[in-house]
């Protein structure tokens, strides 16, 4: 049998690390600053919210961050606890914001929110859609990025990095949702190589009845306020700005019956010479000539080369 009195240093010793494991992980720190706001939370596995007091980007503003806090470490260093800064298991990082339509008319809102680390490396982001903000109005959410995986660097701060804004009667239509008119029109997110971007156009006969097309989508070129964009040649077929991408395929009579799709799409050069160069944030397409107007927003960097080109509307390849 052991002698009790050999046991003494082996109980004190853990007692004392017992001691040091149960000390609480450092001071929080954070607070609102340039483009953002940087947090971190209190106690262990839970987060605060520090307000941010930065100026709107088009009616829209961030108003508080929220980061999970630091969680302490269960490996010791000597009789000591660090603490990681990784988030508690189910915990995320989130952003309340705000959008203020200060216009006159009701207004669809598309927001892209990135979250960056404090030195402004951008770790993820998310888009946000707000529909019909009346105006005068102001409309409240919450945008969550979710926990980040084990290595990843440490996200500080959120901000509002673009903003689009359409007519709520012009937007695309929520997923899954089918208009009065009956017919769907979207637009992709693009695809760019070598200086060619292509973005992709879709019309869903979502409603009861037929619905023929023969040639083209119909498109006005806006700026960021929603006025027409001069100077700009509309080619239908490549123009000879791409090759090999089915632009060049004729028009034909198409009848979509209810369920049925077809697909257009626009291509162009960011190409820069002499000259200003132009970016053309809307395009409100019109899928024939009387139909209704919706407004996309694909961004065309159109550089100093003065074209666009549009693809007849055909039937989606199986």
């Amino acid at each position: 049998m052991r002698n009790a009195t050999s046991l003494l240093p082996a109980v004190a010793a853990l007692l004392l690390l017992a001691a040091c494991g149960s000390e609480p992980a450092g001071a929080p720190e954070g607070g609102a600053s340039g483009a953002g706001a940087s947090a971190a939370g209190g106690g262990s596995g839970g987060a605060s919210a520090v307000p941010v007091t930065d100026p709107p980007v088009d009616g829209v503003r961030i108003t508080s961050v929220t980061l999970p806090s630091a969680t302490p470490s269960p490996t010791p260093s000597g009789f000591s606890v660090h603490a990681d800064r990784l988030p508690a298991a189910g915990s995320g990082i989130s952003a309340a914001y705000e959008v203020t339509n200060h216009g006159t008319e009701a207004l669809t809102y598309t927001i892209l929110f990135d979250f960056t680390t404090d030195t402004g490396e951008v770790m993820g982001n998310l888009r946000e859609t707000v529909r019909s903000v009346g105006p005068g109005a102001t409309r409240r959410g919450t945008v969550r990025l979710g926990a980040p995986g084990p290595g990843s660097s440490r996200v500080g701060r959120v901000r509002v990095a673009r903003v689009t804004k359409v007519p709520a009667a012009e937007a695309p239509p929520a997923p899954g949702a089918c208009p009065r008119s009956g017919i769907r029109l979207t637009a992709d997110d693009g695809d760019a190589a070598m200086g060619l971007r292509v973005v992709g156009l879709r019309l869903e006969n979502c409603g009861k009845r037929d619905y023929a097309l023969d040639g083209y989508p119909l498109l006005e070129l806006l700026d960021e306020d929603l006025a027409p964009v001069r100077g700009i040649r509309i080619l239908r077929g490549s123009g000879g700005i791409g090759t090999g991408t089915g632009f060049d395929a004729p028009a034909r009579p198409l009848v979509l019956k209810p369920g049925e799709s077809a697909v257009s799409g626009l291509m162009w050069r960011n190409t820069t010479g002499s000259g200003t160069a132009v970016d053309v944030p809307y395009v409100r397409v019109r899928a024939k000539r009387g139909a209704g107007p919706v407004t996309v927003t694909p961004h065309l960097d159109l550089g100093t080369t003065g074209r666009l080109a549009v693809r007849a509307w055909t039937r989606p390849s199986s």
